[in-house]
């Protein structure tokens, strides 16, 4: 047994042709509406006037009318929203032939000029159905106009020549059901053909604009005054802080490039060979570079801008850099950490001496404290170099902070036997988000740690305020942890983050740093934000829920 199935393309342009065929019909009964009025007008004209003779003027008066009410009645019908078969269509060229050749009959025969309406009639079934249907058509129309000139011969007594007037009317009924077979085959594999390109080319559009969409670098098209014409999902979210779904629940078009890019985009339209520093768009966005190009050179109008995250390439590098050092620290660690303790241990037992000075106390409290910063470190590189993957599950924000914080407060307070004030704020219905509980853990702890820190030294109370909210597209959850210390001077904004900066001499430099690369580990963003309150505020915004890490 053999079983044929219909490709794909046969299967898509089977439904537009029937509407297409529909529509063709619509319009051929308006022709017949056309025609039957114009039939029922002549009805109340002298025939002298324009030649024609009636044998059954009475039946053809009736008919007309007839006639003209059913292809009225169809057009309603149509117009109401039918939607006409193949077997419709067919009985409506069948109905027409044989109407119109009572109309003859009714007239003067196969003489009359209303025999050039069969061929109309003919003509338009083998459009609207070019099969073997079309043929019988023709067939039908042959042999009512050969049965009707040989009538009219026995019963009326007209001239013979009737046969042959009837006979060229059934060749052209023939030629006119062939020629317009042919014409309406080549018309349909025309259109098929076409209907597959356009499928083509439309399925090629949706899967280049998935992968625009699902690119991780931005392309925004602009006009020159800045204005945004069309923006990929990587582009919002880059600028505007709009996650990178599959369906953004907002668009850009029409919304104004962010300050310190569409500054870029003028300082290059003056000067576009040069290349343009890093900025940032927003406060908590990573520091971007973008590149300019004409979309249309010969118009010129449109700018295409491309948007690149260049943080995690500078992350990347100092990764490497860290990594190779925590190598080398890996293969020294021996032999560093042997003189270290050994220095450590003799400035202990130097210490117990009872004919050390006050100035001798000092040089031994220096000698002790640079020892275990440099043992810290060494074990800070060590754990750059050993840092494991993300271990990620779906959290929810407001439960999973109130929980870290308790337990916090209570090591904290048992720990240092000090009293620790801690204020949470939570926004209610928090999106969920996506990380690894210990590797956000220890992020949150070396926030909370710096923070109560640098309050306790400006304000000499250990006071921090933690809130979680929701960013402004309403599908992501972020953290604030604002301190009450002296905050962050201008000068060291764009170096917190960096690896070795610190301000503390007794600080390693690699607690944000390392903080900022557990953030980025799980898609989340670390940043500094900038505004009027007193203190430092650190923020991290989590990546939309729905994003696999």
């Amino acid at each position: 047994m053999t079983t044929t199935v219909a490709s794909p393309a046969a299967a898509t342009t089977e439904p537009y042709q029937w509407d297409q065929r529909r529509k063709l019909f619509r319009i051929y009964n308006h022709y017949r509406v056309a025609i039957s009025l114009l039939l029922a007008g002549l009805v109340f004209l002298d025939p002298a006037e324009f030649g024609a003779d009636f044998y059954l003027r009475d039946y053809y008066q009736v008919g007309v009318f007839s006639y003209l009410s059913l292809n009225v009645f169809i057009a309603l019908l149509l117009l109401a929203g039918f939607k006409p078969q193949a077997r419709h269509i067919s009985l409506s060229i069948l109905m027409d032939i044989l109407i119109l050749h009572g109309f003859l009959l009714f007239t003067s025969g196969i003489a009359s000029g209303l025999a050039n309406l069969i061929i109309v009639s003919v003509a338009a079934g083998n459009i609207l159905s070019p099969t073997r249907i079309g043929t019988l058509y023709a067939a039908l129309a042959a042999i009512c106009s050969l049965g009707l000139a040989s009538w009219t011969i026995l019963a009326m007594d007209l001239r013979v020549d009737v046969i042959v007037r009837a006979g060229t009317l059934g060749i052209l009924y023939f030629a006119a059901a062939f020629l317009l077979q042919n014409i309406t085959r080549r018309m349909a594999r025309s259109e098929a053909l076409a209907s597959d390109r356009a499928q083509s080319i439309q399925e090629l559009e949706q899967i280049n604009q998935q992968i625009i969409q699902r690119m991780r670098t931005g392309i925004v098209v602009v006009d020159p005054q800045g204005h945004i014409r069309l923006a990929n999902a990587a582009a919002e979210e880059l600028l505007f802080g709009q996650p990178s779904s599959e369906h953004p629940p907002k668009s850009s078009k029409g919304r104004t490039l962010p300050g310190p890019l569409r500054q870029r985009l003028a300082d290059w339209q003056q000067h576009p060979q040069q290349r343009w520093e890093p900025f940032q768009a927003t406060d908590t966005s990573p520091m971007l570079q973008a590149n300019f190009t004409r979309l249309d050179h010969e118009g010129g109008e449109h700018i295409l801008v491309f948007v690149e995250d260049i943080s995690k390439v500078t992350q990347q590098a100092q990764q490497m850099k860290l990594a190779s050092l925590g190598r080398l620290t890996a293969g020294i660690a021996h032999e560093i950490r042997n003189p270290l303790g050994a220095i450590s241990h003799a400035s202990q037992l130097m210490a117990e001496s009872h004919h050390l000075d006050v100035g001798d106390h000092k040089m031994l409290d220096i000698i002790q404290r640079h020892s275990r910063r440099v043992n810290s470190i060494i074990e800070n590189v060590l754990e750059l170099s050993r840092r494991r993957a993300a271990n990620t599950d779906l959290v929810a924000v407001d439960s999973w902070l109130g929980e870290i914080l308790e337990d916090y407060q209570q090591t904290r307070e048992t720990q240092f036997d000090e009293r620790v004030d801690i204020e949470l704020q939570l926004e209610p219905d928090l999106p969920p988000a996506r990380f690894d509980r210990s590797q956000l853990e220890q992020v949150l702890v070396n926030l909370f740690d710096n923070g109560l820190r640098y309050s306790k030294q400006h304000t000499g109370r250990s006071t921090l305020t933690v809130r979680a909210g929701i960013t402004d597209d309403g599908e992501r959850s972020y953290i604030d942890i604002r301190d009450a210390g002296p905050g962050i001077a201008d000068e060291n904004r764009n170096s917190i983050f960096e690896p070795f900066f610190t301000t503390d001499k007794s600080g390693t430099g690699l607690g944000l740093y390392l903080a900022r690369e557990l953030c980025e580990a799980n898609q989340a963003h670390l940043s500094l934000l900038e505004d009027d309150q007193p203190g430092c505020c650190f923020r991290i915004t989590f990546a939309h829920h729905g994003r696999l890490i």
